[in-house]
């Protein structure tokens, strides 16, 4: 199994703290040593990262973890092997372009059924099932769109889509262009919305805490998604199987029933 990470803000915000917390699960406080990768949105271009090493002592996770990269949007991801050779090619996020935006998808489980489906017009470049059923994602969206759908269209799309990739197995997934970040769960996947009054955190795999209160302003919206709760003084919420949400600007703005 895989690790996922992500976050949506109101205002370009690091992600220092919680990836700090995050690598130390690619090999020393966790199993997932086959590689890590991370995205950046600003504006409309994306920043990222890849390196088929693990995160607990890749000089460029600890580079990552401690430059203050203003961020709207973030996904990351660390890898448990299990469809596909340890590699740069299989690691991800996965990224592809669609309507003049840069796609990102990361995805936790293991379905490899689906490297029988037929892609439309997106093709893998690894030889993962995680990248396969990226491209096939995306393929829909572009069938199903002409253009860029509305939050509500999105979300109804994934939970639909997402749904079909979950009878294959465990599908957990983050998915963004830098707008919202869609998140479906069928197995683990918990999040956390700070806001004003902001208080004190604490990681649970790392000695290092953290006071948001002096890091932040009144206004600030912060959520974040992980696939396990990252601090140990906070309370997660955490998703239900076959469940949707959507985060916009740090807000969760769709939520599907299950």
């Amino acid at each position: 199994m895989c690790e996922l990470l992500g976050m949506s803000a109101n205002v370009p915000t690091d992600i220092c703290f919680s990836f700090s917390g995050l690598m130390q699960r690619g090999g020393a406080t966790g199993p997932h040593k086959d590689g890590w990768g991370i995205a950046f949105y600003e504006d409309r271009g994306c920043r990222a990262f890849h390196d088929p090493t693990p995160s607990a002592n890749s000089p460029l996770a600890q580079l990552v973890s401690q430059w203050p990269i203003k961020s709207d949007v973030v996904i990351s991801h660390i890898r448990q092997a299990n469809v596909g050779r340890v590699s740069l090619e299989n690691t991800q996020p996965y990224q592809r372009e669609l309507w003049g935006r840069p796609w990102t998808v990361a995805h936790n489980g293991q379905i490899p059924e689906v490297l029988t489906w037929q892609l439309g017009g997106f093709t893998p470049i690894g030889t993962s099932d995680s990248e396969h059923a990226a491209c096939w994602l995306l393929g829909q969206l572009r069938l199903v769109f002409v253009n860029r759908p509305s939050t509500a269209e999105l979300a109804h799309f994934f939970k639909s889509r997402c749904d079909e990739l979950a009878k294959l197995g465990v599908f957990n997934l983050l998915a963004s262009d830098g707008d919202e970040l869609i998140c479906y769960c069928t197995t683990k996947l918990h999040w956390i919305t700070r806001r004003a009054p902001f208080g004190e955190a604490k990681l649970s795999d790392a000695d290092l805490q953290i006071d948001f209160g002096t890091e932040t302003t009144p206004n600030d919206v912060v959520s974040v998604v992980a696939t396990q709760p990252l601090t140990s003084n906070e309370v997660w919420h955490a998703l239900a199987p076959n469940q949707l949400v959507v985060f916009k600007h740090g807000e969760l703005v769709f939520q599907s029933q299950n």
